[in-house]
């Protein structure tokens, strides 16, 4: 029997009461250690079609599976989503705990982890990201590109089976972005990532998409 897609979208459509249709009959597989990068016009409907693939928007139509299983319900994405490592945009949608550590120690508490194995998870993540001596800062004082960081680190820590990661190296300095790109390009687990960013999607991704019309068409890279 052979791997079966981490990520399955079948016909997707979703509209926005003021802007009307944004995806339309979208399909979309990913299979195990896959990265699918996605570009696009602002509006495209790259975010939307993320928070759709972990249930934080409702299709007006078609089918999400992950991990071999159709999403029927919040239950269903809820479970789910303790194997996702997501990361918003926008960084201040992420990071809600007062330190960084607490932030990066969160999702690793919520999947039932030890408080041993969870300080073990944020020492590594903090050194992986260059973000050793952070633990005990206030997050909602850090710079952007310090919060992209951290944002990315809760991602990390989850240990996820699937990243979805949307514009992780927007607002990063030179040094941060190499160092972001390296780690991201070394993770063997599938990926979907939002870009603008076109030669950082062909560094990292195995497969890129233009998502335009409301539907992904293949970019050769």
């Amino acid at each position: 029997m052979g791997l079966r897609p981490v990520v399955e979208l079948e016909g997707i459509t979703f509209s926005y009461p003021s802007r009307g249709k944004v995806l339309d009959g979208l399909s979309l597989r990913i299979m195990p250690g896959e990265k699918v990068g996605i570009t696009g016009p602002n509006g495209s409907g790259k975010t939307t079609l993320l928070l759709i693939t972990v249930g934080l928007l409702k299709p007006d139509s078609g089918t999400v599976k992950l991990f071999g299983r159709e999403m029927r319900d919040e239950r269903d994405f809820r479970e789910a989503r303790l194997r996702i490592g997501f990361l918003f945009q926008d960084s201040d949608d992420q990071l809600f705990c007062p330190t960084v550590e607490e932030d990066i120690a969160f999702g690793p508490l919520n999947q039932g982890r030890s408080e041993e194995e969870v300080r073990e998870i944020v020492r590594e993540v903090m050194r992986v990201l260059g973000l050793e001596g952070f633990e005990g800062r206030f997050s909602h004082k850090l710079s952007y590109g310090e919060k992209r960081l951290v944002a990315l680190g809760t991602a990390l820590a989850m240990r996820p089976e699937l990243f979805l990661l949307d514009e992780p190296t927007t607002g990063l300095d030179p040094d941060t972005y190499e160092r972001v790109t390296k780690i991201l390009d070394s993770i063997d687990k599938a990926c979907c990532i939002v870009s603008h960013d076109i030669g950082f999607l062909e560094r990292v991704a195995h497969r890129i998409y233009r998502l335009e019309g409301g539907r992904l068409r293949p970019m050769f890279i």
